[in-house]
């Protein structure tokens, strides 16, 4: 199954690493950026998110610039807390587990946990020593990623993608355990490993007839969740929801919302849901990892539709709000600083 699996990631560019998506992208970055006339124009994006939301910008400062009543309750631990403080600070908020943690700073799904027990939150924060969200574990029944876009000084803007998440799931057989199961699903069985330290044990039992496992609950392609094209749902009434929702977030212009819901019809009238986080620059278009319905050179336009109007919001913010582009030279020094703090969480987790 192994050999099947580094197959599939071969021959399905869903699979395959990011700068295959970006490096052909290159020449047409640095066309805007000639246009601009500044090769960071896109650090004017988004004003009120730390340098438009490079992927430096804090989750936790960055959540709460959301409505509360669209938030999950979440509390901020940094590296040094005391654990006692943070079981204090859970009972304040009454988040009750499961929870979910994460970097206060990452992206990706990295170090993305759901956590069921007041020791296993104890063990996460002793094994990852850096500042942390931790979040009420949310148990809507759908998720998903809604990309908009807005230029200054405008009222209406529009949603440009839709991602659905798909859970990976197995149903049971009344035959074969959790792990045999996984291993004959050609989607599963790339993600074993995964699912062998979140399961652990689970992994042997064998679920009867028609009993549906859920194998994941964190909308992250890395974490196996399957993402969906759904632009067929973008609607005046959504939009309307979204322009009423970004006139709360001043100086929000650009990027994807990470959302849980039940059913899209009150997504749609905004109502019933919880906003996961904001995404600024960095965000893409998920919606073009459904390799079922978009072909990689597809994927590729997408992104570069996509910087075209950051390129058009942040030149615009630039000239008519007068927010200054970061220099070049800070820019690159926060990405190395990123890399260098990305480079160490990966190797906590191993």
């Amino acid at each position: 199954m192994k050999k099947t699996s580094k197959i599939q990631r071969f021959t399905n560019w869903e699979y395959w690493p990011s700068s295959m998506f970006y490096i052909p992208n290159l020449p047409y970055a640095f066309y805007l950026a000639a246009k601009a006339k500044h090769s960071a124009f896109f650090s004017a994006a988004n004003p009120c998110i730390k340098s438009s939301g490079n992927g430096t910008e804090s989750k936790y400062e960055t959540i709460k610039l959301i409505p509360e009543e669209y938030r999950p309750k979440t509390i901020f631990v940094e590296a040094t807390t005391d654990f006692n403080l943070v079981v204090n600070l859970l009972r304040e908020k009454k988040i009750s587990y499961p929870i979910i943690a994460k970097p206060d700073i990452g992206f990706r799904g990295l170090l993305v946990k759901k956590i069921l027990s007041e020791s296993a939150l104890k063990a996460y924060l002793k094994k990852y020593p850096i500042d942390i969200i931790i979040q009420e574990f949310l148990d809507y029944k759908n998720e998903c990623g809604i990309f908009y876009l807005k230029k200054p000084n405008q009222k209406q803007g529009k949603i440009s993608s839709i991602t659905l998440k798909k859970f990976l799931s197995v149903v049971g057989d009344g035959e074969k355990s959790i792990k045999e199961l996984i291993l004959s699903d050609n989607r599963a069985c790339r993600y074993i490993d995964l699912f062998s330290e979140i399961h652990q044990e689970g992994l042997t039992k064998i679920p009867v007839k028609g009993e549906e496992i859920k194998l994941t609950s964190i909308g992250n392609h890395s974490k196996g969740t399957q993402f969906l094209c759904g632009r067929n749902l973008i609607s005046p009434k959504l939009e309307q929801t979204f322009d009423t929702l970004s006139n709360h977030i001043k100086g929000w212009h650009y990027g994807r919302i990470d959302i849980k819901y039940n059913s899209f019809k009150e997504l749609e009238a905004g109502v019933n849901f919880k906003i996961l986080e904001i995404n600024g620059i960095i965000s893409e278009p998920t919606h073009i990892y459904d390799s079922d319905n978009y072909s990689y050179f597809q994927a590729l336009k997408a992104i570069r539709t996509h910087w075209k109007s950051l390129y058009e919001i942040a030149t615009a913010n630039h000239k008519e709000n007068k927010v200054k582009y970061k220099s070049a030279k800070e820019f690159i020094q926060e990405m190395f600083e990123l890399r260098a703090y990305t480079k160490r969480i990966k190797s906590l987790s191993n």
